[in-house]
């Protein structure tokens, strides 16, 4: 079935605060070189790009110089995602469909909250790790490690808080798909937590067409659907671009057949890619793929 016309407003949001490797500001830039716009405008979709919000240096935060690198980078990431949240909230007001290119995925604390302050949000989370840590939890301290904690209402209340409403989206309403790379303390966490996880041992055992239908169906009840895309969910023979890779990850295939299921649903109202890092990528090849995968979910078919 034919996906019909969308209406979508890019943003770009080139965070790297979330996590310690550089590059994966550059995604924003990488992923409108592979050509998304003119890509997207060819399946028929009218396409405005809102260009990129604004996101404080790394390296010339203000008090950096005062105070621990840590505080001060989590207190940008907050104000960055309140800024994101009401563009992405905006944007679905306006009848648009937001589409924001990341950036690590601290960035979807905010895209998601934003969008789900007015509205009953689905999520499907399809990424290699759950996200779902917290300061007390985490061995790294990366907050894009967080961000589905805290749209869960679990962290710092400064993040968990940023559309309004805590939780942002409910645990029934929470798909993840493509996980293969869990903390201890985490694994413990999401088992007790009622969100639905589909690993890549679902994904192996019972093929990604099962998984995909199953998602979707669990999804079916909410008010919006909106897809939450790690670069890291494919395998890093497929996608070496992205700053934390895991081996046995989604193929092309897999990862095109999910795309594509997504459309023939109909449902997807918004998006985050996320994770692309030029820096450690070949000749723009992840932001090649990621850009595929999105012209799938907006309609592109075979035949």
């Amino acid at each position: 079935m034919p996906v019909p016309p969308r209406s979508i407003r890019v943003f770009g949001v080139p965070m790297d605060l979330g996590q310690t490797l550089r590059g994966v500001d550059m995604g924003p830039s990488a992923l409108r070189y592979a050509g998304l716009r003119r890509r997207l405008r060819a399946l028929g979709h009218s396409v405005e790009d809102a260009g990129n919000v604004t996101v404080p240096v790394r390296d010339h935060l203000p008090g950096l110089e005062e105070t621990d690198e840590d505080r001060v980078r989590f207190e940008a990431i907050v104000e960055v995602c309140r800024t994101v949240a009401a563009h992405a909230a905006t944007a679905v007001d306006e009848g648009r469909l937001p589409l924001f290119l990341g950036g690590d995925h601290s960035i979807s604390a905010g895209t998601v909250a934003g969008i789900a302050a007015g509205r009953r949000t689905g999520v499907l989370w399809v990424d290699a790790h759950g996200d779902f840590n917290t300061f007390e939890t985490s061995p790294s301290g990366n907050v894009h490690g967080m961000s589905l904690a805290a749209l869960l209402g679990e962290g710092d209340e400064r993040l968990t808080s940023i559309g309004g409403r805590t939780p942002a989206v409910l645990p029934e309403d929470v798909v993840l798909v493509g996980v293969r790379d869990l903390d201890p303390a985490e694994r413990a966490r999401i088992r007790a937590s009622g969100v639905a996880i589909y690993t890549m041992r679902e994904v192996d055992e019972r093929g990604i067409a099962s998984v995909a239908r199953e998602a979707l169906a669990r999804l079916s009840e909410t008010d919006h659907l909106h897809v939450s895309l790690d670069l890291d969910v494919l395998d890093p023979a497929e996608a070496p671009g992205v700053g934390t890779p895991v081996h046995g990850g989604l193929t092309y295939r897999e990862a095109q057949l999910l795309c594509e299921m997504l459309a023939d649903s109909g449902r997807v109202g918004s998006l985050d890619v996320v994770e692309v890092n030029p820096i450690l990528d070949e000749r723009n090849r992840t932001a090649e793929t990621a850009v595929e995968l999105v012209e799938s979910i907006f309609g592109k078919t075979i035949l």
